[in-house]
């Protein structure tokens, strides 16, 4: 049912009834506002959208023409040119689709949001100040007229005159009024027919031409689709008929993977673990390496670099080249890794030693590099015989006559090369891996931890002794040769600079090697040191003495070359043993504590001590404590080589030979 119409004749009877149909017409007129409104919402989010959609495809065509295509091989079928070509081709096509549709957004403004802005704001807008205007006048003209009634009869003829001629003027007014709203009113009902209609249909026409501009598209390219569905069906086939073949090339790779070397311009390439040695000891770093037999280069890149220096996965860095000298397998009984292997090369002195991946592995870079088994070597014990002894003591005679003086006198070591050319000179062929540490070696098993981390001087010299004379008689012979010429280059330590100090430094790790390279036998080093020190200075003096023995010793006799009798040596080495009970004895033992500490501790109950290191402790019951930390309340534990002390309020164990006593 259509709205009712509204005659100027009605607006001069203003009956209830004009009064409905008007209403009528106002609330369509709203509604048809708030409809205005909302389109114009949904339009701006249906454009927001569209251009979202826009620039997401715009990302997307940018992806697919930057994209790279690459197919295996070094030339391309042609369905392989096609396919690669095809990114491109979407890429064309979303481009081509996209600007039409940027065309259609531009314009959705124009022709859709601001005319139907226009049309609710100037038209639906005008008839609300109308309805302002029309409902200020009515309440008006009803005030007035009510006042013009009320006015009495007995008032002057004049008056009345004059009040009626007012009234008429306001009665005017109030008829222009209701006439012009009416007007207004109707005429946008008969504009909203076009004003805003016209503006939908111009935005649904850029839509169909968007539309069309699709399906035009889609009409060229439809036979570059067919052609390129062909290209793909011809790829799905040639990857179905040689995929066979690539998985039984895989398998027969796989059983022969041992055997397998890929092809390259290198005789031989691939990942191995690399020694390096370190303060605490030595690390196996991963490294990719070549070598090429013609040459003899030899190349690492290092793999395990910082993430700082690696790009997309890759390390960033030169790899090392050398020159190959010598590949000698590594024995499986001279090294705690398995598959391990010793190269020799021109730019460096020394061996290094790699790590292969299994044993096939260390085969096939040992063949590459023309390696060769491991020379069987003899035990030092073998070259203590006359050849030995005249070798050492020719070599000794002329560092004194020669070399005595000289600044770091066996600080500097010699040429390895060298080395081995002058022992197989002097020694012949019949041995030709001997090395000179072999001579020199002569002190294992003398080290004990707890002979040297007390610190009581009388009871380290008199443990040393004791166990010296338990070596066998060339195994003592040889050290009283060295250590009697190792006490006269320190005698001459104002130009040599070679104090008996720095000779321990030197000497203690040769003589005193441990068996196997770890953390715990590095850290035992300056123990070592201390036990060489101990027997160069005490060389020319008398065996020490204690209340249980005195060996009769000549004033001449020699601490290491005398012989004590097995009455002396039984002593000696009681003494020692009984030494070390006295300080594993559980509980607090006051006693045993003082004969051992008695320089450093004159009483117990007053012990107070300092850290000479920094520890971490490994254990909840054990204390952690930096360098020159001050420990109070210190006494023996139930645990060997432990103390008890206090430290920051905190009591706990701390090593015995980590501390001095203040």
């Amino acid at each position: 049912m259509g709205l009712p119409t509204l005659e100027f004749s009605d607006s001069f009877l203003d009956s209830p009834e004009f009064r409905d149909r008007l209403q009528c017409h106002e609330i369509e007129l709203e509604r048809t506002n708030r409809f205005i409104k909302d389109l114009i919402k949904d339009g701006n989010m249906l454009v927001s959208a569209l251009r979202s959609l826009s620039l997401a495809v715009q990302r997307f065509s940018q992806s697919l023409q930057e994209f790279q295509f690459e197919c295996i091989g070094d030339a391309e079928t042609d369905d392989e040119i096609s396919i690669a070509q095809s990114l491109k081709e979407f890429s064309q096509l979303l481009s081509t689709m996209e600007e039409e549709r940027k065309r259609l957004i531009q314009n959705a403004d124009d022709v859709l949001i601001s005319p139907l802005e226009r049309f609710r704001k100037e038209q639906i807008g005008a008839v609300k100040e109308g309805k302002k205007q029309f409902d200020k006048e009515t309440e008006r003209y009803y005030s007035v007229l009510e006042k013009h009634l009320s006015l009495s009869s007995k008032k002057k003829e004049s008056q009345l005159h004059e009040a009626d001629s007012q009234m008429s003027k306001d009665r005017q007014v109030f008829y222009d009024a209701s006439l012009q709203y009416v007007f207004k009113i109707q005429e946008v009902q008969e504009r909203k027919k076009f004003e805003f209609v016209e503006p939908l249909l111009a935005f649904l026409q850029g839509l169909f031409t968007f539309y069309h501009e699709g399906y035009e598209l889609a009409s060229e390219f439809e036979p570059y689709k067919q052609q390129l569905q062909f290209n793909l069906q011809n790829a799905r086939k040639n990857f179905e008929s040689t995929r066979a073949e690539v998985e039984r090339l895989m398998k027969r790779i796989r059983s022969a993977e041992e055997d397998f070397k890929a092809p390259s311009c290198f005789t031989m390439e691939g990942y191995l673990y690399i020694q390096e040695k370190r303060p605490l000891g030595s690390v196996w770093t991963r490294y990719y390496c070549t070598y090429e037999k013609s040459s003899k280069v030899f190349t690492m890149s290092n793999t395990e670099a910082r993430p700082a220096s690696r790009q997309n996965g890759l390390v960033n860095g030169t790899p090392e080249m050398f020159k190959l000298r010598s590949c000698v397998r590594r024995k499986t009984e001279s090294i705690d890794k398995r598959f391990c292997f010793d190269i020799e090369v021109v730019e460096r002195h020394g061996v290094i030693t790699l790590q292969a991946l299994c044993e096939a592995n260390r085969r096939l870079w040992m063949e590459a590099m023309d390696g060769k088994e491991p020379i069987q070597k003899f035990f030092f014990t073998a070259f203590l015989n006359k050849a030995g002894f005249n070798f050492v003591k020719k070599c000794i005679e002329l560092v004194e006559t020669r070399g005595i003086t000289t600044l770091g006198l066996y600080r500097i070591g010699g040429v390895n090369s060298k080395v081995q050319r002058l022992m197989t000179s002097v020694f012949g062929k019949k041995h030709p891996a001997f090395h000179c540490t072999m001579l020199f070696t002569c002190l294992g098993g003398i080290y004990s931890s707890r002979t040297i981390k007390y610190d009581n001087q009388k009871y380290r010299v008199r443990a040393i002794h004791a166990l010296v004379h338990k070596l066998p008689e060339k195994n003592r012979a040889m050290l009283d040769i060295l250590t009697n010429h190792l006490l006269m280059v320190s005698s001459h330590s104002d130009q040599n600079l070679m104090t008996v100090s720095n000779l321990g430094m030197i000497f203690g790790p040769t003589l005193m090697r441990s068996q196997e390279e770890t953390v715990a036998a590095m850290m035992n080093i300056k123990f070592q040191n201390i036990v060489v020190e101990i027997i160069i200075e005490n060389h020319h003096k008398k065996h020490p003495t204690d209340n249980t023995a005195s060996p009769h010793l000549t004033p001449s006799s020699s601490w290491t070359s005398s012989q004590p009798t097995p009455a002396q040596e039984t002593s000696s080495v009681s003494s020692l043993l009984s030494t070390e009970r006295s300080l594993s004895v559980k509980g607090n033992s006051t006693a045993s504590l003082s004969s051992v500490k008695e320089s450093r501790c004159p009483s117990v109950a007053s012990l107070d001590a300092k850290a000479l290191y920094s520890c971490e402790a490994e254990h909840s019951h054990e204390l952690s404590f930096p360098q020159g930390a001050l420990f109070s309340n210190v006494y023996p534990s139930v645990e060997p080589g432990w103390f008890q002390a206090t430290y920051n309020g905190r009591t706990g164990l701390i090593p015995e030979n980590y501390i001095t006593y203040k």
